[in-house]
């Protein structure tokens, strides 16, 4: 090569690197971008809206409001269009230039026709649904669930949320959910990051949560992020409202079994504030007069008396810009007493207790942090007494709990979330005290445990590219009861790729220990069940679950139709052997039996926000299967075979509908149809003849486990929202009016045999089935106000 080529080659690179240099120079000029954070409020409260939507279209960029109403942007420096929104409220559009990191707070005005655009969705808009990471989560605000038509009446935000796919109810009438093929006690239920072990009222018929003090549900159904655990199936995170910090306002409904009153203000304006909520049923009210009228009347068996109340309480104070305290509590108890006139006396009470104190930090626009300090307490308590005998059984579980979490959000590709939680249990699993009034009799048991749990977890929302994002994390557990001891890893993951700007495919891994065991002989969730630690021989529940899915928006984005398919497998699942002895046991380890399990299904689900008409359809095909292999000196359970537990449900359908008549008026409508519970019924029976030559009885023949199924449920909902005009003492008022079951479909609850019988002879020629159905047509109307 000649040295006059060389040199030419020379100074055309050098001219290329000088170019490629300036260029590059403008490039990051360009580019450098910028940190857009602060709060969404709503409203005249000006409380803040975890969920809301603050996003940028022209560069399909966006951020959701954390639990707290937090957001953190980074934007290209320049000149943007932020467009926030949230369910309920008014699109707010700003425009605004970024030439620094901005803290920047907004306030959206309710909507002027709120009735009209609301549904239950999970959080943001369905442009957010499709392009978040996170799958198989919902989420439910107090004001969607207020709008459909309940049982009595009473709102109800779990019985709300078993209207979506994945979800099961317990049976009719009740608020209990299982989520995927997984059991009730398998759902960590959280208000204010505080553990509720008994979210229920009425045996299960009605959830502990006022709808009045509630801001905002989050259900978990799969691809759980790092900062939750100890359960298998499902996260209900329940976050209350902070109450107004503008002006005083009450507010409360009356209903056909229970009335409501909710108080709230300004502590400082601007500063701090605080909500007071109470309610309360009135069945007692009558059954007592019912019962003093009948007094003296030999022949009249008295009715028992039920009442429950609960009773929320939140407040928040602004410590300075960085920094704010919040104390919430609640307190809540369902009375059942029976008194007959033969002098035998009856009385059930149960009920939950929790407070939790939480402080947030604000180190930078990207860098702040959530301490929360936790009481939770779930008690019951039986008392019985006959004439001069007496007989108390109770039992309850205590925690202290602290955890931290702490979120950096060191650029647009990366938000990396950190925590730790620790709780200390106490298990009262049983206290028995039984004697008499002449001192003949007294004795005494009182059984109990402790344990210690933790978490460290670690957590990165990665955007690989514009199509791709990951969320990925990673959450350490351990549990020690006594010197026993155990502890796991678990790793979580999720991915979202946008296939093309209206449709994309996600998936999810998630690995999850549960410590803590309910320990119950019933399908359902009664409050007379026991929480019980691991311990040497009753080790930890164990899942796995994995899921895909893909989301499509039809229709100019009015529609958002997804797809999901899961599949979960269990081990160390829990069960009892024939005859267990379950309270006040000091060897209730020797009664567990131990087995796997396997769930899987496909749930489709099609919904739209927009319009007079608003709703979603839904429909789950799903198997749950569990295996006992014999162990202990048993054949286990069904001799080892798989067998389907009750909440197996093979088809779940459900249809809501939303329509808006008139400004003032709001129809709306649910159904639901799912696969008849299985359960375990005789096939037969056989003849058995008393030893000592005595008479013939009769013992029942039973297959195997659940092999039988009950008729289909289904059941059609009405209900009508009456938008009262304004008045001078009612700035705020509507009358709700419902239809449960409105065409009496009498749906199984369970069934039973009774006896045929020759009525010359009274010899028994064949036994029976009769089904028994909890609620015919029920009609109800509730009055809510607000001033």
């Amino acid at each position: 090569m000649s040295l006059s080529v060389l040199m030419r080659f020379s100074t055309l690179l050098f001219a290329f690197v000088s170019v490629w240099s300036i260029a590059g120079v403008a490039v990051a000029q360009a580019q450098e971008r910028y940190t857009l954070s602060g709060y969404v409020r709503g409203g005249a409260s000006r409380e803040r809206l975890p969920g809301a939507s603050v996003a940028v279209p022209s560069l399909v960029a966006g951020a959701t409001a954390d639990s707290t109403g937090f957001y953190s942007l980074r934007l290209p420096a320049g000149r943007h269009q932020v467009v926030i929104s949230f369910i309920g409220y008014e699109t707010q559009t700003r425009d605004l230039t970024l030439t620094h990191n901005q803290r920047l707070s907004f306030t959206l005005p309710e909507s002027s026709n709120t009735l009209g655009e609301v549904v239950v969705e999970a959080s943001g808009t369905l442009e957010q649904k499709l392009q978040t990471t996170q799958m198989s989560v919902e989420r439910l605000t107090s004001k969607e669930a207020k709008l459909l038509p309940a049982l009595f009446g009473e709102v109800d935000l779990l019985k709300t949320l078993q209207l979506k796919p994945g979800v099961q109810n317990g049976g009719e009438g009740t608020s209990g959910l299982f989520v995927r093929g997984g059991s009730s006690d398998q759902n960590l239920v959280l208000v204010d990051d505080a553990v509720v072990y008994n979210p229920n009222h009425l045996f299960g018929l009605f959830s502990v949560f006022n709808p009045d003090a509630v801001q905002s549900v989050d259900l978990y159904k799969g691809g759980f992020p790092a900062q939750y655990g100890g359960r298998l199936s499902s996260v209900i995170d329940v976050k209350l409202r902070e109450g107004n910090n503008q002006k005083f306002v009450t507010s409360g409904g009356i209903g056909l079994i229970s009335s409501r009153l909710t108080v709230e203000g300004p502590i400082v304006k601007d500063k701090g504030s605080f909500i007071l909520s109470g309610r309360r049923t009135y069945f007692d009210v009558f059954t007592r007069q019912i019962n003093k009228l009948n007094e003296g009347n030999v022949d009249y068996n008295p009715i028992p008396d039920y009442y429950f109340y609960d009773f929320n309480a939140k407040g928040n104070y602004k410590l300075g810009e960085k920094d704010q305290v919040f104390l919430s509590g609640y307190y809540g108890r369902d009375i059942f007493g029976f008194n007959s006139q033969g002098g035998f006396n009856f009385n059930f009470s149960w009920g939950n207790t929790v407070g939790a104190a939480r402080w947030n930090h604000v180190f930078n626009k990207r860098l702040y942090l959530n301490t929360t300090a936790s009481y939770t307490r779930y008690q019951y308590g039986i008392t019985n007494a006959l004439d001069q005998f007496s007989f108390n059984l109770s039992s309850d579980i205590q925690d202290l709990a602290l955890r931290t979490d702490l979120d950096y959000t060191p650029n647009d590709r990366h938000a990396f979330k950190f925590g730790a939680q620790l709780i200390s249990h106490d298990f009262g699993v049983g206290r028995l005290q039984a004697g008499s009034g002449d001192g003949s009799l007294n004795l005494g048991s009182d059984v109990g445990y402790t344990g210690q749990e933790g978490g460290l977890y670690a957590s990165d929302n990665f955007k690989a590219t514009d199509k791709l994002q990951l969320d990925y994390g990673l959450r350490l557990t351990g549990f020690r009861s006594g010197s026993d001891a155990y502890g796991g890893i678990e790793p979580r993951a999720s991915a979202r790729y946008s296939l093309t700007p209206k449709t994309s495919i996600k998936g999810s891994y998630a690995l999850m220990y549960q410590y803590v065991h309910l320990v119950t002989n019933s399908g359902a969730t009664l409050p007379t069940d026991i929480w019980y630690p691991s311990r040497l021989s009753v080790k930890p529940q164990r899942s796995q679950q994995a899921a895909a899915g893909v989301s499509f928006l039809l229709g100019d984005g009015k529609y958002l139709l997804t797809n999901e398919v899961y599949y979960k497998w269990s081990q160390n699942q829990v069960d009892f052997k024939d005859g267990a002895q379950l309270f006040v046991n000091p060897d209730l380890d020797q009664e567990f039996l131990f087995g796997k399990g396997w769930a899987y299904g496909n749930e489709l689900y099609l919904e739209k926000k927009s319009g007079r008409t608003t709703g979603w359809v839904g429909y789950t095909l799903s198997w749950s299967k569990r295996q006992f292999l014999p162990q202990r000196g048993t054949t286990g359970i069904n001799e080892g075979r798989v067998f389907y537990p009750n909440y197996d449900r093979r088809h779940n359908i459900t249809v809501v509908l939303l329509h808006q008549l008139t400004e003032r008026l709001n129809l709306t409508g649910s159904f639901v149809y799912t696969t008849g519970n299985a359960t375990t019924l005789p096939s037969g029976r056989f003849n058995v003849q008393d030893v000592f030559g005595g008479d013939l009885s009769v013992a029942p023949i039973y297959p195997d486990r659940n092999s039988f199924r009950l008729a289909p449920y289904n059941r059609l909902d009405l209900g009508l929202v009456w938008k009262l005009k304004p008045n001078r003492w009612f700035p705020e008022s509507d009358l709700t009016f419902s239809v449960y079951n409105a065409y009496n479909r009498r749906n199984p609850y369970f069934v039973y045999f009774d006896q045929v019988k020759n009525e010359a002879t009274g010899q028994v020629l064949n036994y029976r089935a009769r089904q028994v159905s909890l609620f015919p047509t029920i009609p109800a109307v509730t009055y809510n106000f607000k001033f």
